[in-house]
């Protein structure tokens, strides 16, 4: 799976840090220190959240969750709170939010 990161520069520092790391010059422990510190983290969507993606994006319920792998019905759920998106759903939605639908397309 392709990493996020929050800006380019982090991106450099965690590649350095996993070359460190396969090498042995950095302990696990501080590796997982360095995902936390560079990586995107996922953020919650509440249902308005969902649509208003959606609808930036520009795409119906169908389309968009055909871009995310997921039943046109599991979107309506989302965007009319029955169900929360979760896994990976949950990160494809950060993705989308921080860099648009091509991003995933």
């Amino acid at each position: 799976m392709q990493q996020t990161y929050h800006s380019d520069a982090m991106a450099a520092i965690h590649e350095t840090a996993e070359a460190m790391h396969r090498v042995g010059a950095l302990s696990k422990q501080t590796m997982r220190q360095f995902d936390d510190a560079c990586l995107t983290t996922v953020r919650p969507f509440n249902p308005e959240d969902i649509r208003a993606l959606r609808e930036r994006e520009q795409a119906s319920q169908p389309v968009f969750a055909r871009y995310l792998n997921v039943s046109k019905n599991q979107v309506s759920d989302w965007e009319r709170g029955i169900k929360k998106p979760n896994g990976t759903a949950l990160r494809l939605l950060t993705l989308v939010y921080h860099k648009g639908l091509a991003i995933i397309a």
